[in-house]
């Protein structure tokens, strides 16, 4: 059942490009407004294997998390751990996406050692819950300013954490690109789960490094503060920016407005769910 207070609340839009040396786009977006989600994820494998891993990451945890919702109010709180549901459902969901990659890349050896990135955004009673694995990001522009919401999992996050390379320099590295955690590729794998407020105006910005390894942050923010009003524009504006900076890998980009405050309807959930049981 659709939530028609996150319909109205939150404005989404998406855009991807194989970019302009790549022959095939890895990177796989979906966006459920009625649910509040938004997945990306950033495929790697050889042959059309990154695209695969990918797909199945999209694909099902849209569909599970769609499914999930029949039963569960996420911003309830889960009375086993204290966490906010909505972190156990993501982490549920996604354990099961890396289960069915890794099981897929074992039993094909077309697909042997396939796994891909992942951003998974969740909108619900004034918050946002995301997850994330590797190095595809979640920016937040509040106020005209852009800031990075997730870090990177990554060995070039590491150098830079650790104090052996500034952030300067780590533009210039060749490193970009070797991730630390990846979906699919182990049996089990740790995503990095954190809820934010979420306020009238904010623009969420989910990204495959295609973007900012093409597009400096400042011309990010400069893009969302002159487009803001057309989010598709925008969209596709800074997939065009990756583009005509080189373009050296599938660009991909999912944006999200909050347009007004979506609190929780109690009384929508305990409604909804009375049809169930």
């Amino acid at each position: 059942m659709p939530d028609m207070s996150l319909i109205a609340s939150l404005q989404m839009a998406k855009a991807t490009h194989t970019g302009m040396v790549r022959s095939h786009n890895e990177d796989s977006i979906a966006i459920d407004a009625e649910i509040g989600l938004a997945v990306l994820a950033d495929g790697m494998g050889g042959y059309n294997a990154g695209e695969v891993a990918s797909g199945i990451a999209t694909a099902l945890i849209s569909s599970e998390t769609r499914e999930a919702m029949i039963s569960h109010a996420p911003h309830e709180v889960d009375k086993t751990t204290g966490s906010p549901l909505a972190t156990t459902l993501l982490r549920d969901i996604i354990a099961k996406a890396n289960t069915s990659i890794f099981q897929s890349a074992n039993s094909q050896p077309q697909y042997a050692g396939m796994g891909t990135t992942l951003v998974v955004a969740l909108f619900c009673n004034n918050q946002i819950t995301l997850a994330h694995i590797g190095d595809s990001r979640c920016y937040r522009q509040r106020g005209g300013k852009l800031e990075q919401v997730t870090r990177d999992h990554s060995l070039l996050q590491e150098q830079i954490d650790s104090g052996l390379l500034t952030k300067e320099a780590a533009k210039r590295s060749q490193n970009k690109n070797l991730v630390t955690r990846a979906l699919g590729i182990e049996p089990a794998v740790e995503a990095e789960i954190h809820t934010y407020p979420a306020q009238e105006g904010d623009v969420f910005l989910i990204c495959s490094d295609g973007l900012n390894d093409m597009v400096e942050d400042e011309d990010i923010e400069m893009t969302l503060e002159a487009l803001g009003a057309n989010l598709q524009l925008a969209a596709e504006q800074l997939v065009q920016m990756a583009n005509d900076n080189g373009g050296r890998d599938n660009i991909s980009v999912v944006l999200i407005k909050v347009k007004k405050d979506f609190p929780a309807d109690e009384g929508m959930f305990a409604k909804f769910f009375s049809w169930f049981k």
